[in-house]
């Protein structure tokens, strides 16, 4: 069975690959050495948010035009979860 905050998830990875994939080697060098990486992983991390921010909007507000819009909060949830999973230092960025 196909979730779709999971579907949701796979499309923007696939959809912005080489900015993932660059995150990926920021984001492991940060978790390693955070004062040499910080600039660099706030940079690249900030524009993953955005993207991220944008998938999310598109996955609630299909649910909240479907008719579940109280079931919104847990989508997205699950949403950062499965971005926790690959990005565990994601709430890091920007922060001082």
């Amino acid at each position: 069975m196909s979730v779709k905050y999971r579907e949701t998830f796979e499309m923007m990875l696939k959809q912005n690959k080489k900015l993932f994939d660059e995150f990926r080697e920021v984001h492991d060098n940060f978790v390693k050495d955070p004062k040499t990486y910080k600039a660099q992983f706030n940079g690249t991390g900030q524009d993953v948010l955005d993207i991220i921010r944008r998938y999310e909007n598109m996955l609630c507000s299909h649910s909240e035009s479907s008719g579940y819009g109280k079931f919104t909060n847990s989508l997205a949830d699950k949403f950062h979860a499965e971005v926790k999973t690959l990005f565990p230092k994601i709430d890091s960025v920007g922060l001082e």
